[in-house]
């Protein structure tokens, strides 16, 4: 299918809202009821502007604007493709009810420097705008930057030991990831002439040794793996889990680790191309560790007594879903894996919200302390539940959707094994949230009297992106046109059928 390019401002409009509420959010520190408006004005405009380029996405048109000219085939550039829009809609719509759930979390809990906070949060969601439209590999990089930068304030919130060194953790293994995809960058143009982003792959004819090739393809696996958790490039994201809980949706659900996953079917689809990947044997490679990271995860996540440090294995072996599913190089598959992307994101948003509801109400961290506590919290613990049966893979919720699809790319690809895998860790994700679940519902509690749910502002959130994993299980195009998008995705990548 040959692409379609038009010139439009709106790609830039929506990287630039949230930076410009950013001096306002600052300005606005001694009236929180302002700076929140701010807030919520920002993410409202961000998504409406992401909202109006999906029309020309579902048509195979895409919104470019160019920036900056740096040299002879470099530049600064966007690009609104059906992919980026895809992931801009996720990103900027769960933003609007991240931002609602944290004035409830950051009153509630009686946060310090709210300011920076809500300042920080609007310069992470400009940068994500950028990494989704993005139209070429030094574009990317620098906005993965911004997001690496932006978040660090977020990560060291609490300002305690443990916070500034999960901290420097974070930012040594981010800032590092992002040198080695420089150096990837810079070795494609020199092969290739280019580094603009083609569905397809940028080599077509260009032949490099082995040795080469598979040197190249792990300065991009280092780079996008950090923060799509592919182990063992993944110990900064349990660690980062010091931050507070809507810090860890931002981490887990809208932007920091799914940019890496977005980065990691940028580069497969976009950069080496499914041909290339499967010359080079480059997918096996993937696969690997992608395989042992869905299952070493969900091992780890049974050992974790801190429900928000379940909750980041939990994450870690579901983004390695998403790189397996490209690493099958089937239209299936990368069709699952583009809408696990979007499934994982409401149901994890929507477990996290629930952690912050239970800790801000009862001060409650470890999944020990939990007994009995669906009696006072039950808008919260049903949430939960549709969330676990949802990352389980249990039909009617939104998981089911893209695990279906995955297990259909492990069979065009004649994958057994990736099947089993799958299965798998369906049955481990099970086995590790039913206990949360039994705790909850089945065992008496103590110290619960005089409590009930959390304040509002958090538990309509949650609730509300509960609903949204049960409604797009039933109906996967509902509303945003996701399975529409990635499907388009998909044979665009392959030219394959889906089934």
């Amino acid at each position: 299918m040959n692409e379609l390019i038009y010139v439009s401002h709106i790609p830039l409009y929506a990287v630039l809202v949230s930076m410009a509420a950013v001096p306002l959010i600052l300005l606005s520190s001694s009236k929180p009821n302002l700076r929140e408006t701010w807030t919520i004005i920002a993410a409202v405009s961000k998504f409406l502007l992401v909202l109006s380029l999906l029309p020309g996405a579902l048509e195979g048109r895409s919104a470019a604007l160019h920036l900056l000219e740096i040299s002879p085939g470099i530049d600064l550039a966007l690009k609104a493709d059906p992919f980026g829009v895809f992931f801009a809609l996720i990103s900027s719509g769960l933003w609007i009810v991240t931002s609602f759930y944290s004035i409830g979390y950051v009153r509630g809990n009686q946060e310090h420097k709210q300011t920076r906070y809500f300042a920080s949060f609007a310069m992470c969601l400009s940068a994500t705008m950028g990494i989704a439209f993005s139209a070429n590999l030094l574009t990317f990089i620098i906005f993965y930057e911004i997001l690496t930068i932006s978040t660090y304030p977020l990560v060291i919130h609490k300002e305690s030991k443990e916070a500034i060194s999960a901290g420097r953790q974070y930012l040594l293994y981010t800032l590092s990831a992002g040198l080695l995809l420089i150096a990837g960058a810079a070795f494609t143009y020199l092969a290739t002439g280019t580094i603009d982003f083609k569905a397809g792959g940028l080599f077509g004819t260009v032949v490099l040794s082995q040795g080469a090739m598979t040197a190249l393809f792990f300065l991009f696996l280092g780079g996008v793996g950090v923060k799509a958790g592919i182990m063992p490039l993944h110990s900064w994201l349990p660690v980062a889990m010091i931050a507070p809980t809507p810090v860890s949706a931002l981490l887990h659900a809208v932007a920091v680790v799914k940019s890496g996953v977005f980065g990691v079917i940028r580069v497969v689809g976009f950069v080496f191309g499914p041909e290339v990947m499967a010359a080079y044997g480059l997918n096996i490679i993937l696969a690997v560790f992608a395989g042992a990271t869905i299952l070493l995860a969900s091992f780890i996540a049974f050992k974790q007594d801190n429900l928000k440090r379940r909750l980041a294995y939990s994450t870690v072996g579901h983004l390695s879903y998403i790189v397996l599913g490209a690493a099958l190089l089937s239209p299936a598959g990368f069709l699952g894996g583009m809408l696990h992307i979007a499934t994982h994101a409401t149901m994890k948003i929507t477990l996290f919200f629930c952690a912050g509801a239970i800790y801000v109400n009862l001060h409650r961290e470890n999944i020990s302390q939990l007994n009995g506590i669906a009696k006072i919290m039950p808008w919260t613990m049903g949430a939960f539940i549709v969330g676990s049966l949802g990352l389980a893979g249990v039909p009617p919720i939104n998981g089911f959707v893209s695990k279906w699809f995955l297990g259909m790319g492990a069979l065009q690809s004649d994958q057994l094994v990736v099947l089993a895998i799958f299965l798998i860790s369906g049955l481990l994700n099970a086995g590790y949230f039913f206990p949360i679940v039994y705790r909850a519902y089945f065992m008496k509690g103590e110290g619960l009297e005089g409590h009930g749910e959390a304040p509002r502002f958090m538990v309509v959130p949650l609730v509300i992106t509960a609903i949204l994993s049960l409604l797009l299980g039933l109906c996967p195009d509902l509303f945003f046109h996701f399975h529409e998008l990635a499907s388009m995705v998909a044979q665009s990548l392959t030219g394959g059928m889906l089934l």
